[in-house]
């Protein structure tokens, strides 16, 4: 099976009506959903499937697997409603790209610095690198460049790659193209501010935290 993924195509819309294709006891399948599943790093959406709440998500190959609340009633071939909770779902989007823009700067200054973690969730986002040296110096000048390209307020394209396998890419225009798909906002601009934090998490890893300005206003 292959769920047909409305994240990608909308990813501000919070509510919409989903066919089931599948039921085996507590999970569920959907012909196409609006729920994204935890991908890359990003966190899944919460809210409700047909009313019921939606304790995990998670992708099978091409298709998403959810977990509702025991004794829920939904059957194979009903359309139900597909709620998700909207500030969470743009907060995540919002810090996830602050965190690929952020990945990307520092990628520039550290090539031989690979990348072995990441994290995004609605409160912050993470990148651990290994480097047995302090980021701390690179971040005053890494903020200030990201700060500048939300300020341009640029359109954030994305797209596919490889359509049938599901390879998805964003890009921004003298910036870069880069393989990812999570939900992303439309341009830099609403970011909102972005603030950078290291931390050190142990010997050879540092690790970087992003958090964007509190009070931006949801555009869905």
């Amino acid at each position: 099976m292959r769920t047909r993924k409305l994240f990608w195509q909308d990813p501000y819309c919070a509510q919409a009506n989903c066919a089931v294709s599948g039921v085996s006891g507590a999970d569920i399948f959907l012909a196409s959903t609006i729920f994204f599943a935890f991908c890359g790093g990003q966190e899944s959406d919460r809210g409700t499937i047909g009313g019921f709440e939606v304790l995990e998500a998670r992708r099978e190959g091409l298709d998403i697997r959810y977990t509702l609340e025991q004794g829920h009633s939904i059957r194979q071939g009903e359309v139900v409603m597909v709620a998700i909770d909207w500030d969470r779902r743009y907060r995540l989007m919002r810090l996830h790209f602050a965190a690929e823009l952020i990945l990307e700067l520092l990628c520039r200054r550290l090539p031989q610095a690979p990348r072995i973690g990441a994290h995004i969730s609605q409160d912050k986002a993470r990148i651990d690198f290994a480097l047995s040296s302090s980021i701390a110096p690179l971040l005053p000048s890494v903020a200030d460049e990201a700060n500048a390209i939300v300020s341009a307020d640029l359109p954030i394209v994305t797209g596919f790659d490889d359509e049938e396998s599901e390879r998805r890419y964003w890009f921004v225009e003298g910036l870069s193209r880069v393989p990812c798909g999570g939900t992303h906002v439309r341009r830099t601009g609403e970011l909102g501010r972005v603030s950078l934090k290291r931390k050190n998490v142990g010997s050879g890893k540092e690790r970087v935290e992003i958090r964007v300005t509190e009070n931006m206003v949801p555009s869905g």
